[in-house]
């Protein structure tokens, strides 16, 4: 009995680390992946939902990165979010806006970047996102997009173009 008590209390424990150490990554990942503040709040919280009920398969991995694996729930979680809502427009720039400055780690000035960032198609978005935004290496990235090193490569660069032909007003050097 005292040990059941004493892996819940553990179990009680990480979760709450999580939470406190990724709670404004993943919903800054959600908004920038969903563009609605409310829906991003909602994501960040089923995330979390989802991981306490997953921690038993996530200790079951062994080495698995705790970060990478949070951010592939948030993404699969906005994935749904995306796919479930119904078609509507969005204004970017009062939805950047509707964020809390402290969840956008971005200057006034970087801003017209990010809007660009998120008019991007999704897939290119998600390699955008976890590798800059997130920090995370080509291969945590390609794990949580459950692709190949190259292939998330390939997005980046693929990103990084129409980025450069956006911020340049069409003028493409290559």
């Amino acid at each position: 009995m005292q040990n059941a008590v004493a892996a819940e209390t553990e179990r009680t424990r990480r979760f709450e680390q999580w939470v406190r150490r990724y709670n404004a990554p993943i919903l800054r990942t959600c908004f920038i992946y969903l563009t609605d503040k409310t829906q991003a709040e909602d994501a960040a919280q089923d995330t979390f939902l989802k991981a306490w009920k997953a921690m038993e398969q996530f200790e079951g991995q062994g080495d698995t990165n705790e970060k990478a694996w949070l951010m592939r729930i948030a993404i699969n979680v906005c994935h749904d979010y995306h796919r479930s809502k119904w078609f509507r427009h969005v204004d970017l720039s009062k939805a950047l806006e509707d964020l809390p400055s402290r969840y956008l780690l971005t200057e006034p000035e970087d801003r017209t970047l990010l809007l660009d960032i998120l008019c991007l198609p999704e897939k290119l978005k998600q390699a955008v996102l976890l590798y800059y935004y997130q920090e995370m290496t080509l291969r945590e990235a390609a794990d949580i997009l459950g692709i190949s090193t190259s292939s998330m490569h390939s997005r980046l660069r693929k990103a990084e173009k129409l980025l450069k032909i956006t911020l340049t007003g069409g003028e493409d050097d290559a």
